[in-house]
């Protein structure tokens, strides 16, 4: 989902070809697989083609490749941490609901996966909420 909103926003913007988005995660257990249907559907419902995402996993080397690695909740982080070559590798790591001032504190996105939509569309919001916020604080330098 967050990869799929934040190019979103950037396409918005005029800056999509000033940015590279992408997701990875810390497990193999999908790779090559397409996004969870009922994670395509809430994307659908708001406005978002989810359908060309496939899953992949990060691997150390894509912490060369990225300005920023974005965590959806801090068991990703910790992980991304250790696998972190570097205090620079580390110090790319961010919390995606750590951009969003009006998310009271709560730092992790859950998991959606043993919800039912309305759980969807609730993660959903909460992604779109922060990464308004982080492409807010970053498109002054995309501009640049």
């Amino acid at each position: 989902m967050a990869e799929v909103v934040f190019r979103w926003f950037a396409d918005q913007a005029g800056l999509g070809d000033h940015v590279v988005s992408t997701s990875a995660g810390t497990g193999e257990w999908h790779v090559g697989e397409r996004a969870d249907s009922r994670t395509v559907d809430a994307l659908n419902r708001r406005g978002y083609d989810g359908t060309r995402h496939r899953a992949k996993q990060f691997s150390r080397e894509d912490f060369d490749s990225n300005d920023l690695v974005i965590a959806l909740d801090r068991s990703h982080e910790r992980i991304l941490s250790e696998w972190a070559r570097s205090p620079a590798d580390v110090d790319k790591l961010a919390l995606l609901l750590s951009f969003d001032s009006r998310g009271d504190g709560v730092l992790d996105v859950p998991d959606p996966y043993y919800g039912g939509p309305a759980m969807f569309d609730e993660v959903l919001g909460m992604i779109e909420s922060a990464s308004r916020a982080l492409f807010r604080q970053l498109e002054p330098a995309l501009r640049r």
